[in-house]
C-alpha cells in the first residue's frame, strides 16, 4: 500500500508498489502496447464505452428514457477531447478493433490544504473487451493513466470501482475515499 498524505489520501509521488506476478519484459510489452486513441479509435471506443454500461446494468446506468442518442453525445465529445491537455484516452489494439480503453482526466479545482495544485484526477471507464481480459491491459493501461496523471500533477485521483475492477485499483494503491459519494440529477 503506498503512504498518505497528512489528509489520509495517498501520496502521488510515490512509486506504486504492486503484488503482480509478471515478468518485467511482459510488462514492458504491455506497456508498449499502450497508446492514446486516435480518431479512427472512435467507434470501438464507443462500443467499448457501451459494453461497459451493458456490463453495469441497473437504472443508472441504463435508464429506460435512455436512446441511443448518448453515443452521438459521446463522439462529439471524444473528438474534442482526443487532443485535449485535459485528458487522455488510451487504448490497446486487439486482433480485430480494440482489447482494451481508459479515459483519465484533469480538473483544476481550488487548491487547499489538502490539495495543493488544486488538480483532480479521473479515471473512467477503463473497459476490457471480454476476450481480452485477464491479461494485464487494464493494469497497463491504469499504469499509463497513472504516469499522465504524476505529469499533470494532480493532488489526488479519483474513481469508482466496479466489484471486478476494485482488486485491481486497490493492488495499485487506490483506498477508500474519506468523502461519501453523493449524485443530483436535474
Amino acid at each position: 500500500m503506498r503512504p498518505a498524505d497528512a489528509a489520509g489520501q495517498p501520496a502521488m509521488d510515490q512509486t506504486v508498489q504492486t503484488t503482480t506476478h509478471r515478468r518485467p519484459a511482459v510488462r514492458r510489452a504491455l506497456r508498449r502496447a499502450v497508446r492514446r486513441a486516435v480518431a479512427d479509435d472512435l467507434p470501438e471506443l464507443v462500443r467499448l464505452r457501451a459494453s461497459l454500461f451493458e456490463d453495469l446494468g441497473g437504472d443508472y446506468f441504463n435508464p429506460p428514457s435512455a436512446d441511443g442518442d448518448w453515443r452521438h453525445h459521446l463522439v462529439a465529445v471524444m473528438t474534442e477531447q482526443l487532443t485535449s491537455d485535459a485528458a487522455r484516452i488510451l487504448v490497446v489494439d486487439g486482433d480485430s478493433g480494440l482489447a482494451a480503453c481508459g479515459i483519465g482526466t484533469v480538473d483544476q479545482w481550488f487548491p487547499g490544504p489538502h490539495n495543493p495544485t488544486g488538480r483532480v484526477g479521473h479515471v473512467i471507464g477503463v473497459v476490457t473487451d471480454v476476450p481480452y481480459r485477464r491479461r494485464g491491459y487494464s493494469r497497463a493501461i491504469m499504469r499509463a493513466l497513472l504516469d499522465w496523471f504524476r505529469e499533470r500533477e494532480a493532488s489526488r485521483v479519483d474513481l469508482y470501482a466496479s466489484p471486478e475492477g476494485e482488486p485491481l485499483y486497490r493492488d495499485l494503491g487506490f483506498v477508500d475515499h474519506p468523502d461519501p459519494a453523493l449524485y443530483w440529477r436535474p
